[in-house]
Formats: structure tokens, C-alpha cells, sequence
């Protein structure tokens, strides 16, 4: 018998309860700090201003705003069928992405915390016919509940590193409470479904990353054409979704390329933008002047280091240059989505630590559009090269965005897979909307 697993999750559940009565004050807390919504704080409670719509209802929870990205033309296509989806996300920034972007027949609600009282009265309040979790999203009260509701939860785009694999193996009892109901798990690659699969799921399908199947990210087309404008002939490059421990070799490397080229710019955005300040602080110590751009959004000629603490902008400055340095990479993070830069138009520059997106990164190393970087030295050796080549720059670029090409088609075989799941919803919907007019016709 699992006797770790069971006191691992009794511990988690109990510590849940332990913690109730403090959770206003951290909602506070991440109030304060921009993390949640005032006006909507009793939705991590599991309450909700929102009436259940009546039909079948798929529920569908992403974290944040890339996987919020990626599923929206899945949920498209599901609100099309004439099911009603509930959209659940963790950040005010996928929030706002839903906002934005949601079809009609989808609505979005702030994912409860996984504190049992909460998650039950979540489930009372929506009763989802399906769930689908997307990624490497795993909270165990919530899966566990769903398993003894007997709903189906399948993982969509699933991920799992190698970290969370061998952590979860310890406990195979709590993964048999969590993934208990779970009929089919599709995942971005073989290694993702293999560790699925050594889990215990049982029926696993690779259906590929539903990123490559998301039009890239947008950009104001004033705002493009103003920067452009301030940049002018100055040689560029963005370092984007950097990492503590990252910035300060970027930095340096920035001061040393500024010896052959005074009038280089580099473009900085940190993954965590509420580290704005401090990074201004430690940059400018390095660099002559940083710019920080949620301060002072119009670029000084004289800015050394133009520091973007912004949320949603990416596909406005990768489009600002053709070299782009993916962060997470230098330390042992796992590397960030490298899709984007590559699909607009940039050569791509990393670190030795991709594992969280090993595919990709092989793919774009081994066609030439992207190449690995071990230290600082590599880094100016490389920046040399392609500022002195903006042809071959050029010609890298477009290997990269044709390296991805393989990997396209992910939507629909992710809707092909769905289909026996969701087609039984879509006639239970056709079935209640001509039963209410019957109704509605006496």
C-alpha cells in the first residue's frame, strides 16, 4: 500500500483547511500587488456572480496567457458545436486575454483555490459534463474531486517535465486519486506521453503543441511604426523573458558589444514584469542608461538598455528586430516558448537549459535558424557575427520559421481525438434547445 502517497495527499488536503481563514489576507496581499481582481476575489473562493447556462458545459482551465493563447481556437471550435465553455485561468493577464478574445457562448471565472470547501462549492456551482486541463496544469484536490464526481477530465496540450514526472512518481497513490477519471491525455510529444503513460494514464495520444497552430501575436500598428522610427539604423536585438541570474550577463554582454558598436540597443523583457524597478537599479550600474518602458515609454536616442516592464507587447518588439535571446535558458529553468520569435521573422538565440521545450529547440538548432549559447563570450561572439550579417541574419531567420512547419496540425488532431467526447454534449445541446422550443411553442 501507497502509505506516502496517502499521507502525502492527507497532508496536502489538511493543510488546505489549515489555511482557510488566512486566505482573505493573502487575496489582499496579491490584491495589493496587482496579482487578482478586487471586484472578483470571491471567484478564487469558488463563488460566482454568473448563473450556470443551462445545456451541457465544458469547463476548460489554462494558467496563464500562453495557454491561454493556445486553446482559444479549440475553444472556438467547441462554442461553435453549441456547447457552452467556462474558461477558468490563474493570472490577471489571461484574464484580460479572455476578455478580449473569448467567443460568444464562452465566459471566463478565476480558477478557485484548490482548498477543498472552495473546489466543491465550484463544482455545486457550474457541474461540468467535461473538463479539460491544459498543459501541465495538476491540482490535486480539484482532479481528485472531478475523479469522484465521475466527470471526465482529459489533459489537452499536456506537458510534463522530467522534474514533475519524477516528483509525482513518488506518490503514485495520490496520481491514482488525481487522474482516477481521466480517459485520454494529449500531449505536445512522445517524452510528455511517455511520462504520462508511465503515470498510469491509460490512454495517451501525441496530438502536438497547440502553439504552432495560434496566429502570431498581434502588434499596434502606430506604436510599431513609432519605435521603428526611434530605433532608426541602430543595430538591435531583444532579449526576451529573461530570468534573475540572466540579466546581468546580458548587461555586460550589452556594455562589451557597445566597445565596437556605441549605439547598440538592446531590448529587455524580463518573464516577471513587477521586477521592473530593481532590474532598472541593478542595470544601470552596468549600462549607461536604462530606459524602463511602463516609466517612459517613448525611446531616448541615448538609451543603452530599453527595459520593457510591460505585459502583452511581445509581438510588438519581436517585430522590432531579427535576433532574439529567449530567457530561462542561461539557468536551469528550462528554457521559454521559442514559437513566437521564430514565426516572426527572428533567428533565435539560447542557453544549454531547454528541456521544457527540447523539440523545438532541436528542431531550430538542427535547421540553422537557431544556435545555443554557453556563456557570455558565445553571446558577443554571436551578436558580432550577425550585426556584421544582416543577410545571413536574414537567412536564418526564414530556416527558422520554416523548421515549425512540421509541427503544425496540432488543432486538428486535437479536435479529431475530442469528437467522441464532445459529440454526445453537442447532441444533448441540439436535444434541449428543440425540447425548449417545443416548450416554448404551447
Amino acid at each position: 500500500m501507497d502509505w506516502s502517497g496517502r499521507i502525502a495527499l492527507s497532508a496536502y488536503r489538511a493543510a488546505g483547511y489549515a489555511v482557510t481563514p488566512l486566505t482573505p489576507l493573502l487575496v489582499a496581499i496579491r490584491s495589493a500587488r496587482g496579482k487578482e481582481v478586487r471586484a472578483r476575489r470571491g471567484e478564487r473562493y469558488g463563488k460566482s456572480k454568473l448563473k450556470r447556462p443551462l445545456g451541457p458545459l465544458v469547463w476548460v482551465h489554462a494558467a496563464s496567457v500562453g495557454e491561454t493563447n493556445a486553446v482559444m481556437p479549440l475553444l472556438e471550435q467547441i462554442v461553435e458545436m453549441g456547447t457552452n465553455v467556462l474558461l477558468t485561468t490563474t493570472t490577471v493577464t489571461s484574464a484580460q486575454v479572455a476578455e478580449q478574445r473569448l467567443p460568444k457562448g464562452a465566459f471566463h471565472q478565476f480558477v478557485p483555490f484548490d482548498t477543498m470547501p472552495f473546489v466543491r462549492r465550484f463544482l455545486d456551482h457550474w457541474m461540468p459534463d467535461l473538463a479539460l486541463f491544459v498543459e501541465s496544469e495538476m491540482w490535486p484536490n480539484i482532479m481528485s474531486e472531478l475523479n469522484h464526481r465521475d466527470v471526465p477530465l482529459i489533459v489537452v496540450n499536456g506537458r510534463m517535465s522530467e522534474r514533475s514526472f519524477e516528483r509525482w512518481s513518488r506518490f503514485p497513490f495520490a496520481v491514482r486519486e488525481m487522474f482516477g477519471n481521466v480517459p485520454l491525455c494529449l500531449t505536445q510529444s512522445e517524452e510528455d506521453g511517455q511520462r504520462y503513460a508511465q503515470l498510469g494514464v491509460s490512454h495517451v495520444e501525441v496530438t502536438g503543441n497547440l502553439k504552432f497552430d495560434v496566429p502570431p501575436p498581434a502588434a499596434d500598428e502606430a506604436e510599431l511604426t513609432a519605435l521603428r522610427a526611434a530605433i532608426g539604423a541602430r543595430p538591435v536585438w531583444i532579449a526576451a523573458s529573461t530570468h534573475p541570474g540572466e540579466e546581468r550577463v546580458l548587461a555586460q554582454a550589452h556594455r562589451r558589444m557597445a566597445a565596437l558598436l556605441p549605439n547598440i540597443l538592446t531590448i529587455m523583457v524580463p518573464r516577471h514584469p513587477e521586477r521592473g524597478e530593481e532590474l532598472e537599479k541593478e542595470l544601470s550600474g552596468i549600462v549607461k542608461r536604462v530606459q524602463r518602458r511602463s516609466q517612459d515609454p517613448a525611446l531616448k536616442p541615448d538609451t543603452s538598455i530599453y527595459l520593457c516592464d510591460t505585459l502583452g507587447e511581445l509581438g510588438l518588439l519581436y517585430r522590432l528586430s531579427r535576433i532574439a535571446f529567449l530567457g530561462g535558458s542561461l539557468i536551469p529553468h528550462g528554457g521559454q516558448n521559442p514559437i513566437e520569435p521564430a514565426r516572426l521573422g527572428c533567428t533565435i538565440l539560447h542557453g544549454p537549459n531547454t528541456q521544457n521545450f527540447a523539440d523545438i529547440y532541436n528542431a531550430l538548432d538542427a535547421a540553422g535558424g537557431a544556435e545555443c549559447l554557453y556563456a557570455e563570450r558565445d553571446l558577443i561572439q554571436a551578436l558580432s557575427r550577425m550585426f556584421a550579417s544582416p543577410a545571413d541574419v536574414h537567412r536564418r531567420s526564414e530556416l527558422a520559421r520554416h523548421a515549425l512547419h512540421p509541427f503544425a496540425g496540432a488543432l486538428d488532431r486535437t479536435v479529431m481525438a475530442l469528437t467522441p467526447f464532445l459529440n454526445p454534449l453537442k447532441i444533448n445541446a441540439e436535444l434541449q434547445r428543440s425540447g425548449n422550443g417545443a416548450d416554448n411553442g404551447h
